[in-house]
C-alpha cells in the first residue's frame, strides 16, 4: 500500500492511496471461487458451476463489493500509519479500478485541530458571594403564598396587582386592526403581558365602566405592521379581582408535603432548597464565564464535520422539547438557527478536552458520588434517585462527564483573575447566569 497525504484547506485532508493488484484480485478470486459452491444456475450441479460462468455473471458486482471493503480497510491502515485522526467520516472517490491493475482512490476528511490552550490568566471572573438573609426567606414564603391564592370579585376600583376581565377594541388612525380586539379577556395586571401603557389605563377604573387608552406600540414589537404604532384603546371593565393569599400556618405547610413541624419547619426546607439553587445558579453563573474567557483567549479551527454532528444533535433536542406543543408536525429546522451554538459548543470541548488531556485529569468518584447527592436531595426519597443513577449506565457517565468538565473548569479557575462581589440573593436568582 502506498500512501500521500495532501493538506487541502484547513483542517482538510486528503489521501490518495495505492493498493497493489494481487490484493484485490485475490480477494476478487477467492469471492467467486466461494459463490461457485453455493450458486445454483441450470445446466450445472450445485457446487460444480465452473468459475469462468459465476466471473460472467456476478464478476463486476463482486469486483465492486471487495474494493469497497478494501478502500475502507486500507483508509484506516493509512491514517494509522500516518498518524491522523479523523473527525468525521471520510468521502472515498474511486480513482482507478482495472482487473490485473493497483487500486487507487482519494480519501478526503477532516481532522482534529492542534490546540494549544494559553492566556488562562487573562481570564476574568466575577465570583458572586451572597448571603441568604431572613428577609429572602420571607420573600420566597410570599412567593409561595401567591402561588396558592385564589381571587375574588370586588366592587371597587382595579389596582395594580388585581385580576380584571375586560373587553378592548384597538384602532390605528380610526381603524381596527388584527389582534387588536378581544372578549372576556382575563388580565392578570403587573405581570406586563400588555404594550406600555395598556394596564396603567385600567387602574382607578371599576366594573361596567369604560376607559379609553392611548399607547405606542414598541419598536421592537412582534408584528411588523406596529411597530411604533400609536394605537387608541376602548377597554371596557367587566370584573375587578383581588388576590386572596393564603394563611401562613400548619394547614398552608402541609400543601408542600411538610405533616409534622408546621411554618418552621417549611421554612427550614424552603431555606435548603434555596441554598440548593443558589449553589446551582452561581456554579453555572462562574463556569459561563470562565467558558467565555477561554473562548476569548483561545480561538479554535472547528472541523465543519464535528459543527454538523452538533447541529443535528441540537435539532434533536428542539424537536423534542417543542414537538409535543407541535401535534409532532414539527417544520425541518433550518441548520443556522443552532450554528452559532453548535460551533461554540464543539470549540468549548476541544478546549476542554485540552485541558483534560494536559492536566491528566482523571474522574473524582467523590465529585460523582457528591453531584448524584445533591442532584437526588430535591425528591421524597433521595435514596431512591441515588440508588437509581448508580445502576444506570448511561447516566453515571453522564454524571462523570459533568464531574471531569467541573474539574476542568476549577483548575482554569486557580489560573484566572477572580474577584469576588457581594451581590443580593435576588440578583442572582433572577438574572440569567
Amino acid at each position: 500500500m502506498q500512501v500521500s497525504v495532501e493538506t487541502t484547506q484547513g483542517l482538510e485532508r486528503r489521501l490518495t492511496i495505492t493498493v497493489e493488484a494481487e490484493n484485490i484480485d485475490s480477494a476478487v478470486k477467492a469471492r467467486l471461487q466461494q459463490l461457485a459452491k453455493t450458486q445454483r444456475i441450470n445446466g450445472f450441479r450445485p457446487g460444480k458451476v465452473p468459475v469462468k460462468v459465476i466471473q460472467k455473471r456476478y464478476g463486476e458486482a463482486v469486483r465492486q463489493e471487495v474494493s469497497g471493503e478494501v478502500m475502507q480497510r486500507n483508509f484506516y491502515q493509512a491514517i494509522m500509519q500516518e498518524k491522523l485522526t479523523p473527525a468525521g467520516a471520510p468521502t472515498f472517490e474511486l480513482k482507478k479500478d482495472v482487473d490485473g491493475e493497483s487500486l487507487e482512490f482519494v480519501a478526503s476528511f477532516e481532522v482534529y485541530p492542534e490546540v494549544e490552550l494559553k492566556d488562562l490568566d487573562t481570564i476574568k471572573v466575577e465570583k458572586p458571594v451572597v448571603k441568604i438573609n431572613a428577609d429572602d426567606v420571607k420573600n420566597m414564603m410570599e412567593t409561595l403564598r401567591k402561588q396558592h391564592a385564589s381571587w375574588s370579585e370586588v366592587k371597587r376600583a382595579a389596582k395594580e396587582d388585581d385580576q380584571v376581565t375586560i373587553d378592548f377594541v384597538g384602532t390605528i388612525d380610526g381603524e381596527e386592526f388584527e389582534g387588536g380586539k378581544a372578549e372576556d379577556f382575563t388580565l392578570e395586571m403587573g405581570k406586563g403581558r400588555m404594550i406600555p401603557g395598556f394596564e396603567e389605563g385600567i387602574v382607578g377604573t371599576k366594573a361596567g365602566k369604560e376607559v379609553t387608552v392611548e399607547v405606542n406600540f414598541p419598536d421592537d414589537y412582534h408584528a411588523e405592521k406596529l411597530k411604533g404604532k400609536a394605537a387608541s384603546f376602548t377597554i371596557t371593565v367587566k370584573k375587578v379581582e383581588a388576590l386572596n393569599l393564603p394563611k401562613l400556618d400548619d394547614e398552608f405547610a402541609k400543601l408542600f408535603g411538610v405533616e409534622d413541624g408546621g411554618v418552621k419547619e417549611l421554612k427550614a426546607e424552603v431555606r435548603k432548597n434555596m441554598d440548593r439553587e443558589l449553589t446551582q445558579n452561581l456554579k453555572a453563573r462562574i463556569k459561563e464565564q470562565v467558558l467565555t474567557g477561554l473562548l476569548n483567549a483561545n480561538k479554535v479551527d472547528v472541523p465543519k464535520a464535528l459543527i454538523e454532528q452538533e447541529i443535528d444533535v441540537l435539532r434533536q433536542q428542539a424537536i423534542q422539547r417543542f414537538g409535543a406543543q407541535q401535534g409532532g408536525n414539527m417544520p425541518e429546522l433550518p441548520a443556522d438557527l443552532f450554528k452559532e451554538n453548535a460551533e461554540r459548543r464543539v470549540s468549548i470541548g476541544l478546549l476542554l478536552g485540552e485541558v483534560i488531556k494536559q492536566n491528566e485529569l482523571k474522574v473524582d468518584s467523590a465529585r460523582v458520588d457528591s453531584m448524584i447527592e445533591t442532584a437526588a436531595s430535591a425528591y421524597e426519597d433521595p435514596q431512591e434517585v441515588i440508588e437509581y443513577y448508580k445502576s444506570n449506565k448511561e447516566m453515571m457517565q453522564q454524571m462523570q462527564n459533568v464531574a471531569l468538565e467541573d474539574q476542568a473548569i476549577d483548575l482554569i479557575l486557580e489560573s484566572a483573575q477572580v474577584t469576588e462581589v457581594e451581590t443580593p440573593f435576588d440578583e442572582i436568582m433572577n438574572k440569567q447566569a
